[in-house]
Order: structure tokens, then C-alpha cells, then sequence
């Protein structure tokens, strides 16, 4: 460790936003550019080098963090690049878009702000790429064997990546007319620039990976074709049948899923349209759901102008501190955070008839109304308690112009055709089933990511994409010195 008491010398310093009112009228990231370089040392120093990281272990990848800590308090980023890019292909993808349960299981958190771990990776990726030390590794030589690997979100792309490295001939299918997944049409740029995304893609090009894209498997080629073109398939098409909000009125205009919400504001934001035509602009706007997706939600719908924007959560408002108790250190606990879309609502006072922050925790939707057009119009809610039971006399209603449902996501898009084509085996949750291996019931045919695991975070489809990449290398040539750092069936810490 490179300064011993930089715990208790130096307090937790974050990634500084820039002004609300300035980054609401752009699709910027909200973090001031470069803020990161000037703290990022004095950070990384508050690492305590622990006996026993737990950090590694609130990581599915297995991060060498202190290794890295340590190099960047030294400035010796090329060393710390080596070390991040040892266990995780995308730092600059999970050092933006990760909630970070490293941070939770940072031992310096049982009693102080735990260490800025996502920031000092974020900041290493960013210096990697400016300082040239991310060049493309094409394979010193070819197995002779190909993989299809059908999606290109975080687990595709890491399989795909690895298994090219590898010297397997890799192709990944993409169903939209870009790569990058949810990456690309899920996640807005407010929170992660594209320019990330693309240089990784071309440099994953440069390294021999193919990409297909506007093919989507199942229909533009059938999944039996795709696995004879193919020694080896990789199905990790992600986890995108949204979960539904069976009410009455959901059959009004203007009530969509948050996927069919988020991608069309994205488009327009790689210039596919001039304007979404489910833009919140001068709408009033209702997101049902209180995750990540909704908070998405929150923040492009600030941004296009809506008339109000509430989010209601059907859950109890968390507390700021953590339940030691109910969900002690080092497990990932359920407490109040403002996120930067929560942020900006707050300022911009986006919900009047919201608490703080445009959220609405506590409430339940009872049902829609809407006008003899056929348009919701309003939205009716109850508060509830913490075992969902009705408060009697709280039932009252919202305007509504657009709602749009944040619920979550129940497994892989059955409409494509690909379980049943193939004869995959799917499980009581909506996944493909598969062995410890990644392995479905089809013989050559491995599932990743949430396709396989249901909906989780990125950096555990990164962990499962080079998970599956060692065991399909495993089972084409028969060994593999891939890293494996986890199973299917492994889960995050908890109680």
C-alpha cells in the first residue's frame, strides 16, 4: 500500500457532476470531463491492501483491486491497466455503469465511506485507452474451429472477445442494425458515451471477431442453420421480455414497456430520428418501477421536456444507512441513493407530488383511465405497506400523458423462435436451462448472461461471458487456460 494511512488521512472524494442545469440540456455524461485525474491518486490510496479483500469477492470478476490501488497511488498506469485488464475485458463499461458491489464489500466501509473503487477502474480504463495501452491481441495462430455467438451485450462480447484471443474464428449475430445490446438502445448516453462502446468494437474487429448485425437468429437465419455454420453457439441474446402490469386500462394508448421507450430516444440520439415518437416532451410522464431502468427512464424524460415526471416504487423508502442486521457488511444493502437522474429531477422539481426526488415510494398502481380516444390519462395509485397490504384512505391519482413500465425483465424473448427451433430446455423462470458447464441441453449450444442467470448486472454478464468463453474453449479443444471466474449457478453475497 502505498500510503498507510491514507484511510485516515483523506476522506472519500466522488467523480465530480456536472451542473444539473447544464447537463439536463445535453446528452453529455453527467461527470465533469477529466474531473477524475486530479483526486483519482489521493483515492486509490485510501485502500487499506487488506489481508483478506473482500472486495474480490463482492465482485463476481474477481478484480485485483488493491493490485491496482496501489499501482495507480504509485502513477504507474501502465501496470494498472495490466492488472484491471487481467480480470475484466470492459472496465470502462462496469466503471460506469456497475453500482459497484466492490464498494459494499470494501472492508474500510464496516465503519468509513468505503474506497472509491469504481472510480479509480473508470479512471484506469480512460488513461489505458488515452495512453495507446489497449491495443488489439489478435491470436498468434487459429484453432480451425468457429463459435456463433448470438447477442452482443457485455456477456456476448466477452465471450466473443475471449474465445478470439483464443484463436477460435468468432461471429457475433446482432438483431439490431448496431452492435453493443442494451449497451447501445438500453442504456442512455447520459450515462455512458458511445464512444466507449465503439472504440471496444473496433478494436474487437482488429482483433478478428465478425460482427453480423440486422441478423436476427431464429428469423433471418434459422437457429438449426446457425448451429451447422457453427462448431460451437453461444446464445446471449440478455434477458429482454419485460414484465407486465395486468390492470385494468392497460389496453390505453400511450402505456409502453420502458424498452420500447428507452432504444427510440437513443436513436435519436445516434441520429436515426429527428424526434421519438414516444418523446416525453410537454407530457406528463409516470414510470412504474423504481430500479435502474426507471431511473433511465427519469432521466430522459427530463431531458426531452416533460410536463412532470414521477416514478413511484412499490417498495418502503430505504433507509440512508445500512440494516446491520437484516443486511450486514460485506452484502450489498438496500439504501437510499441518489442517482444523477434522481439528482436532476430533485432540482428541476420534476414531480411536484413527489417527496424530493421524483420518486413515490410505498405506492401501488391500482389502474388506468384514460379519454373517449382511447389515451391514458390518468394513473391510479394506493400507498402500501412493507408486506404490499393497502393503506385505507390513501388511494389518489396522477396525470398521465405516457407510462411507461419499468418492471423488470422475466428471461429471453420468446418470439424469436430460438428454444423452440433448437429444442432448448427453458426453466421455471423464462431461462434457458444449463448444466455447470453453461451447456444446454443441445449439444455445442452454451447460454450466458441473463439469458441464462435472469436479469442481473453487467459485471456479472461480463464475468459469465468469460466464464462460458473457458468452457466452450474447454469442450472444442479439450482443455483451456481461459479464466472461469464463476459459475452458473454461483450468486451474490447475502444473508
Amino acid at each position: 500500500m502505498a500510503d498507510p494511512k491514507g484511510f485516515l488521512t483523506t476522506g472519500r472524494q466522488e467523480w465530480p457532476r456536472r451542473p444539473v442545469d447544464e447537463r439536463v440540456r445535453d446528452w453529455d455524461e453527467v461527470y465533469v470531463p477529466g474531473g477524475l485525474l486530479p483526486i483519482i491518486s489521493e483515492q486509490a490510496d485510501r485502500c487499506m491492501d487488506c489481508g483478506v479483500p473482500f472486495c474480490h469477492e463482492a465482485c463476481p470478476l474477481g478484480n485485483l483491486i488493491p493490485d491496482w490501488n496501489d499501482l495507480v497511488a504509485r502513477d504507474d498506469w501502465r501496470a494498472a491497466s495490466e492488472r484491471l485488464h487481467a480480470t475484466n475485458n470492459f472496465p470502462e463499461f462496469t466503471g460506469r455503469l456497475c453500482p459497484a458491489p466492490c464498494e459494499s464489500g470494501c472492508v474500510l466501509a464496516i465503519n468509513q465511506p468505503a474506497v472509491t473503487i469504481k472510480n479509480v477502474e473508470a479512471a484506469i480504463a480512460d488513461r489505458a485507452w488515452e495512453d495507446g495501452l489497449v491495443p488489439p491481441r489478435p491470436p498468434d495462430r487459429l484453432s480451425g474451429r468457429s463459435v456463433g455467438v448470438v447477442g452482443s451485450g457485455p456477456a456476448g462480447l466477452a465471450a466473443a472477445q475471449q474465445l478470439t484471443r483464443a484463436g477460435h474464428t468468432v461471429a457475433v449475430y446482432e438483431r439490431e442494425d448496431r452492435a453493443g445490446g442494451l449497451m447501445r438502445y438500453g442504456i442512455p448516453s447520459f450515462k455512458m458515451e458511445r464512444v466507449h462502446l465503439e472504440r471496444r468494437l473496433r478494436q474487437m474487429a482488429e482483433e478478428g471477431t465478425v460482427f453480423r448485425t440486422s441478423t436476427a437468429v431464429g428469423k433471418d437465419v434459422g437457429a438449426k442453420e446457425l448451429l451447422a455454420r457453427h462448431d460451437a453457439v453461444v446464445l446471449a441474446v440478455g434477458a429482454t421480455a419485460g414484465r407486465e402490469l395486468a390492470l385494468p386500462g392497460r389496453e390505453l394508448a400511450g402505456i409502453h414497456q420502458a424498452m420500447e421507450y428507452l432504444p427510440l430516444a437513443n436513436r435519436v440520439g445516434e441520429g436515426d430520428l429527428a424526434r421519438s415518437p414516444l418523446s416525453a416532451s410537454g407530457r406528463h410522464v409516470v414510470i412504474v418501477g423504481g430500479g435502474d431502468t426507471g431511473a433511465d427512464c427519469l432521466g430522459t424524460a427530463v431531458r426531452e421536456g416533460a410536463a412532470s415526471v414521477t416514478q413511484l416504487d412499490i417498495y418502503p423508502r430505504p433507509a440512508r444507512g445500512r440494516d446491520e442486521e437484516a443486511e450486514p457488511w460485506p452484502t450489498y444493502p438496500k439504501i437510499y441513493r441518489l442517482t444523477p437522474a434522481h439528482e436532476e429531477a430533485r432540482e428541476v422539481r420534476a414531480a411536484p407530488v413527489a417527496d424530493a426526488d421524483a420518486r413515490l415510494f410505498a405506492s401501488s398502481t391500482v389502474r388506468f383511465s384514460g379519454d373517449a380516444a382511447g389515451h391514458v390519462r390518468e394513473l391510479h395509485l394506493v400507498e402500501v405497506d412493507e408486506r404490499r397490504r393497502t393503506r385505507e384512505g390513501t388511494r389518489r391519482s396522477l396525470p398521465a400523458d405516457l407510462v411507461l413500465l419499468a418492471l423488470g425483465f422475466s428471461g429471453p424473448d420468446r418470439t424469436d423462435g430460438v428454444a423452440e427451433q433448437l429444442g432448448l430446455e427453458v426453466d421455471i423462470r423464462g431461462t434457458y436451462a444449463r448444466d455447470a458447464g453453461f451447456a444446454t441441453n443441445v449439444p455445442g449450444v452454451f447460454a450466458a448472461g441473463d439469458a441464462g442467470r435472469g436479469q442481473s448486472l453487467i459485471v456479472w454478464a461480463i464475468a459469465e461471458g468469460r466464464a462460458v468463453a473457458a468452457a466452450v474453449d474447454r469442450w472444442l479443444s479439450g482443455s483451456t487456460r481461459l479464466p472461469s471466474p464463476i459459475g452458473p449457478y454461483d450468486s451474490p453475497m447475502r444473508v
